[in-house]
């Protein structure tokens, strides 16, 4: 699946969380296939040990709350490896660009969380087959659905259809897919209602979560909790400056230059200020061209702007 010819058009950021997800399930995957196979403590091989610990269980067989966090980073194969981190390259960048890293790690993980409380309150009523979840299929859902909602009308393209559909419908259709695979195909060994928790997830979380993402985007902001102690931006005094015309003899005074009005801030991009009005101006163009429409500077003034919040 895809946008019609490539997700993030233009893109010169690549987001550090998203950056650190790539690496940290690439790498985790790599341990636990390559490097923990055929070894073993006290008798036991230490890829099982690794399951038991880290895997999410139902919770009348193994589970642990940490699980809730750790099955989003563990696959079990390279191509549900491979997939996952596509995707959510493909559609988790551009979100991250727009919202700043600390509320799109916020939104990932609590959906990935959600998908697993779903699938383990909901599996044991539909099958008895029970084993242990891994995947980041679940959180990447949640994404899917926050990009689906935030650039509703995108043009995105999926395997078997290669024509391009509005985000929004690709969302509907991959959910009720979903939705039907789990009811039909219990036993086919993918975790259908943790992808399904994963937009339920996501839903509540972007109808209910701004307090909690501001909370979040302030925790290590020295601004956070009080006055916001913004740089003074000193505007340039102008004043008449008189120049002589030699032809003449006579001096022409000069007419004083318009002073423009600068809103204080504290964004920096490039060593210029960002100021609320030049904010304002990208903001705009975003909603009415989309995010693909923005110059490459205008896509670095944005980034600063999530980077320093």
């Amino acid at each position: 699946m895809s946008q019609t010819f490539g997700q993030g058009r233009g893109f010169t950021v690549f987001p550090p969380f998203i950056k650190f997800l790539l690496i940290a399930n690439v790498a985790i995957y790599l341990v636990q296939s390559v490097f923990l196979m055929g070894l073993s403590f006290g008798g036991r091989p230490l890829d099982a040990s690794v399951m038991s610990w880290f895997a999410l269980w139902p919770i009348e067989n193994g589970f642990l709350p940490w699980q809730l966090i750790t099955y989003q980073f563990m696959h079990g194969s390279l191509g549900h490896l491979f997939f996952n981190m596509l995707a959510l390259w493909m559609f988790g960048m551009e979100l991250e660009n727009l919202w700043g890293t600390r509320k799109f790690a916020t939104y990932y993980l609590l959906a990935g969380v959600a998908a697993g409380l779903i699938h383990i309150g909901i599996s044991p009523l539909l099958s008895t087959m029970l084993g242990p979840t891994v995947g980041a299929s679940g959180s990447i859902m949640g994404v899917l659905l926050a990009f689906g909602l935030t650039f509703p009308t995108r043009p995105v393209m999926m395997f078997p259809i290669f024509f391009p559909i509005p985000a929004r419908i690709f969302v509907l259709l991959y959910a009720g897919v979903d939705l039907v695979s789990g009811l039909m195909n219990t036993g086919d060994g993918i975790a259908h209602f943790a992808h399904l928790g994963g937009a339920l997830g996501g839903w509540l979380l972007l109808k209910f979560g701004v307090p909690l993402f501001r909370f979040v985007e302030g925790v290590g902001n020295p601004s956070t909790g009080g006055p916001r102690s913004e740089p003074v931006i000193v505007e340039s005094k102008y004043r008449d400056i008189s120049s002589r015309d030699d032809r003449r003899g006579v001096v022409i005074p000069m007419s004083p230059s318009p002073t423009k009005t600068i809103t204080p801030t504290r964004f920096l991009a490039d060593g210029e200020p960002i100021t609320q009005e030049v904010i304002d101006e990208i903001l705009d163009k975003i909603s009415q061209a989309g995010y693909h429409s923005l110059t490459d500077h205008e896509k670095r003034v944005l980034f600063e702007v999530s980077r320093q919040l």
